[in-house]
């Protein structure tokens, strides 16, 4: 069975930081590209970030490049997203995605296995 569990998300006032984890079993990590989503309510589905399995290339939306950062330990089966300098608008449920291919690309349905998702709340 695939499983990706998401951890790491809470409360956090603006202008803090958290570290979200993604721990994957169930497929060859190593070589599967992993995706951080969020959605807010009433909002779409978006993306944040994604990493490659292959030389690690990344990929970061607009809104976040300059705060986040994606990274991977294969030892582990782990991907993280480091966040700093949180915004309100940063608040919503996060996501880590995986397709068993080796690149990224920014479309939902792109990756067949999802989290459950993890809550990060920003406040003033």
């Amino acid at each position: 069975e695939v499983q990706l569990v998401e951890s790491g998300g809470g409360l956090v006032q603006a202008g803090g930081s958290l570290r979200l984890s993604c721990t994957v079993s169930g497929l060859t990590f190593d070589g599967c590209a992993i995706g951080w989503f969020r959605q807010a309510p009433g909002k779409e589905r978006e993306g944040v970030a994604c990493i490659s399995s292959t030389h690690t290339a990344k990929y970061y939306a607009d809104s976040a490049k300059g705060r986040v950062t994606i990274s991977r330990d294969n030892a582990k089966n782990t991907v993280y997203l480091q966040m700093s300098s949180l915004k309100l608008e940063d608040t919503a449920v996060y996501y880590c995605a995986a397709v068993d291919y080796y690149y990224c690309l920014n479309i939902t349905t792109y990756f067949d296995y999802w989290g459950q998702g993890t809550q990060v709340t920003v406040s003033s």
